[in-house]
């Protein structure tokens, strides 16, 4: 039995049904992953599945991505593919999701992301982080649960990416010059105190579309509980979201006033990721980020 009849047969077993696979296809996916489809008849009707594939050991971060995509469809804010199994076959992990019908978007399609991700960020906890880590790409990310904002974003997000760009032999400039900041973070949040929010967690053009009817759907999240500034700080970090999708978002929830000021601060952890994932540039991208938030404090 091939491995791709192996996964057929754990479908029909998630699902109550009988899924007989008819073709699979290589799809565009991510740098991560390999990205297939699947179609076939699904008790007798037309059924396809969309597939991601990895190494046996990288199992659990499918299975983090599955119950982070779980967390969001049970906000009932905005669409996500929805999960249909995660197990290994032939040495192989993998994630079967629904495979969604994506189209351009409408006129009024970036508006109700905007719209919808506020809704989104208005399911609430008490702390911050989440009840299991995941991953940020490839990079562990973890989500140690905090009462204290500052607290969980010094020592679970820009203490852990310094730490890691120490190791993967960062500037000691851009170490020391980390740390340092990494003390100040006080001074950027007088008078806010952000709730703790359901974060997509890696919110770049990449990890969202829209369904042929023009429904907005995000895909490849990093879930965590946190500042929702966080979210839309990475909407701006590599571009690709419209005027119409911040007006919708600010008219349902108004972001506060000292956004400007903390978005860099958010985005730093990502820039200090893409260093510890593509080396290169980003380390000197990243410390440049540094001394300018180091001059405002």
């Amino acid at each position: 039995m091939s491995m791709w009849d192996k996964i057929s047969r754990q479908i029909s077993e998630a699902l109550s049904q009988d899924f007989q696979l008819k073709k699979q296809s290589s799809v565009m996916g991510g740098d991560i992953n390999q990205a297939n489809r699947v179609d076939g008849l699904l008790d007798g009707e037309p059924g396809s599945f969309f597939i991601k594939l990895n190494q046996k050991s990288l199992l659990g971060m499918f299975e983090a991505e599955a119950a982070g995509l779980k967390e969001i469809e049970k906000s009932l804010s905005i669409c996500v593919p929805h999960v249909v199994c995660s197990g290994v076959v032939d040495n192989k992990s993998f994630l079967v999701l629904e495979h969604l019908q994506l189209g351009s978007g409408k006129a009024d399609s970036a508006a109700l992301l905007g719209q919808q991700l506020a809704q989104l960020h208005k399911t609430t906890v008490k702390q911050f982080g989440w009840s299991r880590e995941n991953t940020i790409g490839s990079t562990r990310q973890m989500n140690i649960q905090e009462d204290s904002w500052l607290d969980f974003w010094r020592k679970h997000r820009l203490g852990f990416q310094l730490e890691l760009a120490r190791q993967n032999g960062a500037s000691n400039s851009l170490f020391t010059k980390g740390q340092k900041f990494n003390d100040r973070l006080e001074q950027f949040f007088v008078g806010y105190k952000p709730e703790a929010s359901l974060l997509h967690g890696d919110l770049w053009s990449g990890n969202y579309a829209y369904l042929t009817n023009g429904e907005p759907v995000i895909y490849d999240p990093a879930v965590y509980y946190g500042d929702r500034e966080a979210d839309i700080a990475m909407t701006e970090l590599f571009g690709g979201f419209s005027n119409h999708f911040y007006t919708a978002y600010n008219e349902a929830w108004p972001l506060d006033a000292g956004y400007p000021q903390r978005k860099k601060l958010y985005n730093l952890y990502h820039i200090l990721n893409h260093f510890n994932l593509f080396g290169g540039g980003y380390g000197m991208q990243a410390e440049v980020m540094i001394d300018q938030l180091i001059a405002t404090t």
